[in-house]
């Protein structure tokens, strides 16, 4: 089985439901996952809007979590699993940060990292950090991708 990231909320590359946008609810949307690799010891997941880049000179980190249970199935809406972690966003916030294009459609990609290990990384770390701390531990990635519209 591949490992594969996948939501009930929206497919991969449809548009993402405006009460996930950052500012309607704000919500975290649900998320499933399959085909964990028997090897993982935890998950890692990194949600950005690399379109940014056009607006802001660089890709916007919306969220980071780590050190998922590797027998996680799914994230529910609003919620997280049981001691897992997360980390600054480029909102300066620790906590999920939904879709906020600042000028025209957005594509926003959720990554989902099987680990090899746990990592020993504090909450509030950044993306950066946390890709560091992924370095040579990462077994397998599944990609969810969607897109989003600024409010008007």
């Amino acid at each position: 089985m591949t490992f594969s990231l996948s939501s009930p909320a929206f497919d991969d590359g449809a548009e993402i439901p405006k009460k996930y946008g950052y500012k309607n609810k704000n919500s975290s949307p649900p998320l499933s996952i399959s085909g964990i690799p028997s090897e993982c010891k935890s998950i890692a997941l990194i949600m950005d809007d690399p379109d940014a880049k056009k607006a802001v000179g660089k890709t916007w980190t919306h969220w980071l979590v780590w050190n998922i249970k590797s027998d996680t199935a799914k994230i529910d809406e609003s919620s997280l699993p049981n001691g897992c972690v997360q980390g600054m966003t480029d909102f300066g916030s620790v906590k999920y940060g939904g879709p906020a294009p600042p000028d025209t459609m957005h594509t926003y990609v959720f990554v989902l990292y099987a680990l090899d290990s746990k990592l020993d990384l504090k909450a509030g770390a950044d993306a950066a950090a946390l890709r560091d701390a992924m370095s040579g531990h990462i077994l397998e990635e599944a990609k969810l991708v969607g897109t989003y519209v600024p409010d008007s």
